[in-house]
């Protein structure tokens, strides 16, 4: 390993609303599945997990330009019932996933966009899980 320390991804508030919207709950979710290592980032990643049947949840990017890609996804997510919940830029979804790097304010820089992850492991439970499953469940 090299003599550079990883920067932590920003930590996840310990208190939680109980009124959050899914955006918010969505948001702690991937922060929660990121730090257990359950989050798969990218499209070649994202359907290794998918075709596996380990995919929990899916989520994809609306401003992705590439229409093939989000057919793919979409296709995947229908044939292994996989849910699948969209989200309206790649570059929120991509600092969410942790592909960012955090200043000392705590604040996101150098963000790169992502137009697919795909959660396999949520971590422990929460308010915001339950949120998001409701979501999920409603569709």
């Amino acid at each position: 390993m090299s003599g550079e320390e990883a920067v932590p991804a920003a930590e996840v508030p310990a208190v939680i609303p109980e009124d959050m919207d899914l955006m918010t709950a969505l948001q702690h979710v991937l922060r929660k599945s990121l730090n257990h290592g359950g989050l798969s980032r990218g499209i070649h990643e994202g359907t290794k997990v998918i075709e596996k049947h380990a995919a929990q949840l899916c989520v994809l990017a609306e401003d992705c330009n590439q229409p093939d890609y989000v057919k793919l996804i979409k296709a995947l997510c229908a044939e292994h019932n996989t849910h699948l919940i969209t989200v309206p830029s790649a570059k929120t979804l991509g600092e969410w996933a942790g592909l960012c790097k955090i200043d000392s304010e705590g604040k996101a820089r150098k963000v790169v966009g992502c137009s697919c992850v795909v959660v396999k492991d949520f971590g422990e439970e929460s308010t915001a899980l339950s949120i998001v499953q409701q979501h999920v469940k409603s569709q």
